[in-house]
């Protein structure tokens, strides 16, 4: 007999591996406990292994109203890590198809053009008589991110002592970010030049209570994500930056590192690289945990496809069969 309070006993186990395993478990853990509730009320879990039907009621009827069909695949998967687990432990268990609920279209992110970049970090830089550091902030920001693709919420918890342009190699520490990892991020000599120059306008405008990040607001304190977002959203109708498609992503800030990662590709095409072999090497400068993380960026772009298609006709002429 397994009774609810054996289930939220799971539930806690659960968590626990996928913390020791360096995973978050914020949305988990309100999740799983909502799905055990739900479960409870609708006497699923009277002394039986809970069923898929119930997993999938949970995901898609028990789901708020504002809960879109990807929301609702995504609460399937989430119950689904959750199910394997527990039929491991309690035969019976029933884990429904990860197909069960399609899963909703992605809308193609947008990738910003060279000239588009350039647009965005000029206006960014435009004099603000009432801010005069602002635009220095917020035009190197843009910058580091196009340059490095490293994620928006790195960038804003960057030190001054994370970045380390006097190593022999300059690069950035990018220190416990996502699913608690660290890594090492190589700069360009062309980015040392850029945050050189920065720290020069730093230190001119520089206030004793200001504190140690790279980047700060007027008032010397850490730049907040929201906001910066807010006002990038600004940015791009000012300067009539916007996807041809309606359908697709509107440009963010997250761009950025989907413009990086599209890049490094189409470059590695056109110098005749294994691109299969230097997946890897992008996931690490990344942040990601596999290759499969970093394939969520890399959209058919038609530079992109242009790049793989004359590199595919260059292995069949060379006389590969693929």
């Amino acid at each position: 007999m397994t009774g609810p309070l054996e289930f939220e006993r799971h539930v806690d186990d659960y968590l626990a591996i996928r913390k020791a395993v360096g995973l978050t478990n914020t949305r988990h853990g309100r999740g799983l406990r909502d799905f055990i509730a739900y479960a409870k009320n609708i006497g699923a879990t009277d002394g039986s292994p809970i069923r898929a039907a119930t997993a999938v009621s949970w995901a898609w009827d028990h789901a708020p109203a504002t809960c879109g069909i990807r929301g609702r695949g995504d609460r399937l998967i989430l119950v689904r890590g959750f199910l394997n687990y527990l039929a491991a432990i309690i035969p019976g268990t029933e884990v429904p198809g990860s197909r069960v609920i399609a899963a909703g279209r992605r809308r193609r992110p947008y990738v910003f053009s060279d000239d588009e970049m350039t647009t965005l970090i000029n206006s960014a830089r435009q004099q603000n008589s009432y801010v005069p550091f602002r635009p220095i902030v917020l035009s190197t920001m843009l910058g580091l991110l196009g340059s490095t693709g490293v994620r928006v919420g790195e960038a804003c918890r960057l030190t001054i002592a994370d970045v380390r342009l006097a190593d022999a190699h300059p690069h950035l520490q990018i220190l416990q970010t996502k699913l608690h990892k660290s890594r090492i991020v190589p700069i360009h000599a062309t980015v040392v030049v850029a945050l050189r120059g920065y720290f020069e306008e730093r230190r001119a405008h520089e206030r004793d209570t200001w504190g140690d990040r790279l980047f700060v607001n007027r008032d010397g304190c850490p730049l907040d994500v929201h906001d910066l977002g807010r006002w990038f959203t600004s940015l791009c109708q000012s300067v009539g930056i916007e996807p041809a498609n309606p359908r697709d992503r509107r440009p963010c800030l997250t761009s950025f590192r989907h413009t990086f990662a599209v890049r490094r590709l189409c470059e590695w095409h056109n110098a005749g690289l294994d691109v299969q072999s230097l997946l890897p090497t992008l996931a690490v400068y990344l942040g990601h945990v596999g290759p499969e993380s970093s394939y969520w960026y890399l959209s058919a772009t038609p530079d992109l496809l242009r790049a793989a298609g004359a590199r595919f006709t260059l292995d069949r002429s060379a006389g590969g069969e693929g």
